[in-house]
């Protein structure tokens, strides 16, 4: 691929970030991406071609929405699944703008900055910098992380000081109703030592996403002896082409767990991985996933044990209707010198049609001998006799679908350490189930 398949100009988007008034670092970077572009390959996922994927074609790059002075002026859709008055520490996108922002009393005395990425740049430039594609993504790692970089147009970013526990969980909301909006998104959330935070990140749409990205990297930086508890529930529509990576990288004694729940209705590439560099740092990576229509996802869960003692857990469930199809791989790599550490996961993949594919990889990379490994997967199609019974009962087919999937999804649904992570993926999936 070139970028003559873009329908923007390095002389535009070095205008676009003189105009956002970002630090020159930042428009080097996009420069050097750019330019870049050519020479990097695509990303290789497991048993997914790309060839006939777009990953260029969108309308815009940047397409400003409106702000909310009143959090009443919010889409009836998005109070659906979200309850944004509950939420002291906010930040709302529309489209590539930023809407609306709060941060508690309390957070602000204590130093956490949570702000859009590019009031952040302003900002704390310098601190922006030290972290922003260095340790859990590189520029370079692939044309799309490149492609990232070029283009990014939205973000956040969390910087929580050493010491302090933020009470109440950081939001951050994505609202797209334009046709035209694409998104390259960058999350850089930092905790230093002995920090805590809860972090829940929502996207939303209510218009057609024909033709266009959703291109976004989250970096998540662990200091020692802190804690970051990550959720999503993403539920973008099905014209999007979506490339997600969502990393971390652990200082000793850190942990950083997630919960995802993967409800876009596009084709995606999704690569969730964790590094455990720490000694005694820990890891858990929980999602779920529902495939409807012709929708192809591919999803990478990995954790990468470098530290001695570490602990990595991978937990996904998934269900595919109609004609969709997953690539689910779980990769446990315990490292040489990872002593002590212990490596698990469980891939389960439900199937509700003839013509829905499901596969689930599993994979254990051990280079050192005193570790506990081990590993579950499974691929099925749906019980039949569960279906009879329950329409035995006088239930109807699509109901009893309905209850087989949410019963199915249940066991990570429950595991998930955020409450309104729970309550918005179960209504989310109930959205996506009744299409």
């Amino acid at each position: 691929m070139t970028t003559e398949t873009l329908n923007i100009s390095l002389d535009q988007l070095v205008d676009y970030s003189q105009a956002q008034q970002e630090p020159s670092w930042m428009t080097e970077l996009r420069k050097e991406a750019f330019n870049k572009l050519e020479s990097l390959e695509m990303p290789k996922p497991d048993k997914t071609k790309l060839n006939k994927w777009d990953f260029d074609t969108f309308k815009q790059h940047n397409v400003e929405g409106s702000a909310y002075e009143d959090l009443n002026d919010l889409p009836e859709a998005l109070n659906q699944i979200i309850n944004v008055d509950n939420s002291p520490n906010l930040i709302i996108q529309h489209n590539n703008s930023l809407a609306f922002s709060r941060v508690s009393e309390q957070a602000q005395k204590d130093g956490v900055i949570v702000e859009g990425i590019e009031e952040a740049l302003k900002n704390h430039s310098d601190l922006v910098e030290k972290y922003y594609m260095k340790d859990a993504v590189t520029v370079d790692e692939h044309r799309l992380t490149a492609l990232h970089t070029a283009l990014m147009n939205g973000g956040v970013f969390v910087y929580v000081p050493k010491n302090v526990v933020v009470e109440d969980p950081v939001h951050y909301v994505v609202l797209h109703d334009d046709d035209n909006a694409s998104f390259f998104n960058h999350v850089l959330l930092v905790t230093e030592e002995s920090a805590e935070v809860t972090y829940v990140e929502n996207y939303l749409s209510t218009a057609s996403g024909e033709g266009n990205q959703l291109n976004v990297i989250s970096e998540v930086v662990a200091g020692a002896n802190s804690k970051v508890t990550y959720g999503a529930v993403d539920y973008l529509d099905k014209g999007f082409t979506g490339h997600i990576i969502r990393r971390g990288v652990t200082a000793q004694d850190s942990s950083i767990n997630w919960a995802l729940g993967l409800m876009n209705d596009g084709n995606q590439i999704i690569d969730n991985t964790t590094n455990l560099i720490g000694d005694r740092s820990t890891s858990e990576l929980k999602s779920v996933v529902v495939g409807v229509g012709e929708q192809t996802v591919n999803l990478t869960s990995k954790i990468v044990q470098y530290g001695q003692e570490t602990d990595g857990y991978i937990l996904k469930h998934g269900v595919m209707k109609e004609n969709a199809s997953s690539i689910f791989n779980g990769i446990g790599h315990i490292k040489h010198g990872g002593s002590k550490s212990m490596a698990n996961q469980e891939s389960r993949v439900l199937m509700l049609s003839e013509n829905a594919r499901g596969d689930a990889n599993p994979i254990l990379l051990i280079d050192e001998d005193d570790v506990e490994a081990g590993h579950a997967a499974s691929v099925g199609r749906v019980d039949p006799e569960q279906l009879y019974y329950l329409m035995s009962r006088g239930i109807s087919r699509k109901e009893a679908e309905r209850l087989v999937i949410h019963g199915f999804l249940n066991p990570v649904v429950r595991e998930l350490p955020i409450e309104d992570v729970k309550k918005q993926l179960r209504e989310v999936i109930e959205l996506k189930v009744n299409k």
